[in-house]
């Protein structure tokens, strides 16, 4: 007897049938197959698209930055070596995923549970934001606090839109559901009023750094604010300005860009113990593969942070 609950045993079997890597040639940054390492990291493509209400095509974001993630220099000339040699990155093989979104949001918590569970860090490649509050679930059992660490042109506050819970617009509501989770949102310049009284009775959990205040930024103040603290980030690559980031099914004018970005997430990685991410929105546009590249180096960058800063 193996001493296995039935439960136990279904969740080994999901865990078998799930959790296979692409080789690495054919993995995020394709490194050679020769290079062996032991991961500290893997990959999550997770192309889940159900919710979306303006420009579509976020089913096709995981492919494309990985594809594009084969030509970015695996050398970094701000960290002065080749990071993913230091970190040990896997590439998850792409798996089906649910008609249900409830179903679709289980799998991917489940997959990350057991990411967790091997001591490993899982980085999700959306997809539309809607994959959060089923990606950062296991977190919230795992850690006793977790800060939110929120990239989006979008407060993403609503009970529900277009009469959906999960929609893509209610991502971090529906991750504040978890009472043990706190939100610091970068970017931010577009929220609907009916979002205003949540924002306004949950303030001593919500920090915002609205895009329209951003000369006035106190990064000194965010690095007092997210100081030990346990940390999942969530990139919705619409926080991005939209001069460097069409490729969104939203995107905004006045935005972050790219070196105001790593200087958030740098102090962030310095500052803070960053335990998981998810990358969003991205919606490739067929010839601009720019838009992918910059997806690709930003989930670089951001492991880069995480395990050399």
């Amino acid at each position: 007897m193996s001493g296995k609950t039935e439960a136990e045993k279904t969740f080994q079997k999901f865990s078998d049938k799930i959790l296979q890597y692409l080789s690495n040639k054919n993995g995020f940054l394709g490194i050679d197959n020769k290079f062996n390492f032991k991961e500290k990291v893997v990959i999550v493509p997770f192309g889940l698209e159900k919710t979306v209400s303006y420009g579509g095509g976020t089913k096709n974001g995981p492919k494309e930055i990985i594809k594009a993630s084969h030509q970015v220099e695996l050398y970094d000339e701000e960290l002065k070596c080749e990071p993913y040699k230091k970190i040990g990155i896997k590439t998850l093989k792409p798996f089906k995923i649910d008609k249900n979104i409830k179903k679709a949001l289980k799998k991917i918590s489940n997959v990350n549970k057991e990411i967790l569970d091997k001591k490993l860090f899982p980085m999700t490649l959306g997809g539309e934001h809607s994959i959060t509050p089923g990606c950062i679930e296991p977190f919230t059992k795992k850690y006793k606090k977790i800060c939110l660490l929120h990239f989006d042109a979008h407060a993403d506050l609503r009970e529900s839109y277009n009469g959906e819970k999960f929609s893509h617009a209610s991502a971090i509501r529906r991750c504040l559901d978890y009472k043990n989770v706190s939100l610091i949102s970068f970017g931010i310049r577009n929220i609907s009023q009916g979002e205003i009284p949540f924002l306004n009775k949950n303030k001593s959990r919500i920090k915002f750094f609205w895009a329209k205040d951003k000369d006035k930024w106190s990064l000194q103040s965010f690095k007092k604010m997210i100081k030990n603290k346990t940390v999942y980030l969530t990139f919705d690559v619409d926080g991005l300005d939209s001069s460097i980031m069409p490729a969104t099914g939203t995107p905004e004018p006045g935005g972050l860009l790219w070196d105001e970005t790593l200087d958030i997430i740098k102090i962030a990685a310095k500052n803070s113990n960053i335990v998981g991410a998810d990358i969003n929105e991205l919606a490739p546009i067929k010839g601009f593969n720019s838009y992918n590249f910059l997806v690709a180096k930003l989930a670089y960058k951001i492991l880069s942070y995480k395990y050399l800063f």
